[in-house]
């Protein structure tokens, strides 16, 4: 009876294994031996194989991981191990899923303000997700790799909303990604932010520090609130133009909390104009078409302006700017003469 049990017990395993990986699907591809290299030391071998696995299920890497079937220098590791450069991955053969009508990445290029070998900078538009997730199939870093498939090594320094524009930074190089995660922990990095407000705002220069909770709704959707106990955050605002409801600031980020400035401008009396999480959203309708005292804009005038960082390999202070975008300056312009 325990040896029908075991059986039965392979039997439905094999049945699962099939289950993810159909006879239907492309052919199964051969051993294969990957030495690491030096851009790739550093990340974790899970996260490794679920990038160089693209379309493989995680459930299916966390399995070949757990079976030994992914060594490392001919010994088994776990999910936790960090590879080195030199490191030879041995990578078993693995199955694409089948997706049912799933279409492929459409590759993409987007405005780009810097680039040499180490650094990747664009000018993001707004509506675009920097990645994949939360109902949205792919974003920037998918549309990009998929038009530089010669590309070693690609990967988010830090993210943008989806409903922001602007300056998006991204490595070419894994010691590039280190690099500047660092200094951005360290508050060494200077981002600032352009954003329209409704109301009227006086201060030439206001700090706020508000504590932000960040939490998910129901339905997956993330939300932040001003909560006591929560992260503390901090952002500068300082004025640059103001009408008679409506003021144009420049955020300096002095924390990077999720929605920080929306959050932080919102819980002010100040919501930022075509924020549909934050925002005032009968105010938001009216903006969407042209009043007597303003043009249309259909968009979160949120923009992310200008950064000021360190170069990875060089050392050198840089400091780079997206301009505003066609949209925003068209709305600005629509509001006449300003106050300041």
């Amino acid at each position: 009876m325990k040896d029908l049990k075991r059986i039965s017990g392979k039997t439905e395993e094999t049945k699962a294994q099939n289950a993810v990986v159909p006879p239907s699907s492309q052919a199964a591809q051969q051993v294969r031996l990957v030495t690491i290299t030096e851009e790739e030391a550093g990340q974790r071998i899970d996260n490794y194989l679920l990038r160089v696995c693209k379309g493989v299920p995680k459930s299916h890497v966390y399995r070949i991981l757990r079976s030994g079937e992914v060594r490392v220098n001919k010994g088994r590791i776990d999910q936790l191990y960090r590879l080195a450069e030199g490191d030879v991955v041995r990578i078993p053969p693995v199955r694409l899923a089948e997706r049912s009508g799933a279409a492929p990445v459409p590759g993409a290029e987007f405005a780009i303000l810097f680039e040499d070998s180490h650094l990747l900078v664009i000018d993001k538009p707004a509506g675009v997700a920097v990645h994949g997730g939360s109902g949205v199939s792919y974003g920037v870093i998918e549309q990009l790799r998929a038009a530089r498939p010669e590309a070693k090594f690609l990967e988010l320094v830090h993210r943008l909303d989806r409903e922001t524009s602007g300056l998006l930074l991204l490595a070419k190089k894994r010691s590039a990604l280190t690099n500047l995660h660092e200094q951005m922990r360290e508050g060494h990095t200077d981002k600032r932010y352009l954003a329209a407000v409704y109301g009227d705002w006086r201060n030439k220069r206001q700090h706020v520090k508000l504590p932000l909770h960040k939490f998910t709704t129901p339905d997956g959707e993330r939300r932040v609130v001003v909560q006591a106990g929560g992260m503390e955050s901090h952002t500068v605002f300082t004025l640059l133009r103001k009408w008679e409801r409506f003021a144009l600031l420049e955020a300096e980020l002095k924390t990077g909390r999720t929605h920080q400035i929306r959050v932080h401008l919102a819980s002010s009396g100040f919501p930022i104009l075509g924020d549909d999480k934050y925002g005032d959203f009968a105010l938001n309708r009216a903006l969407q078409k042209a009043g007597e005292d303003h043009g249309p804009l259909r968009r979160m005038f949120l923009h992310a302006h200008q950064i000021t960082f360190t170069h990875p390999d060089s050392g050198k202070e840089i400091t780079l700017k997206a301009p505003l975008p066609p949209e925003c300056e068209r709305f600005l312009v629509s509001l006449g003469q300003a106050k300041t």
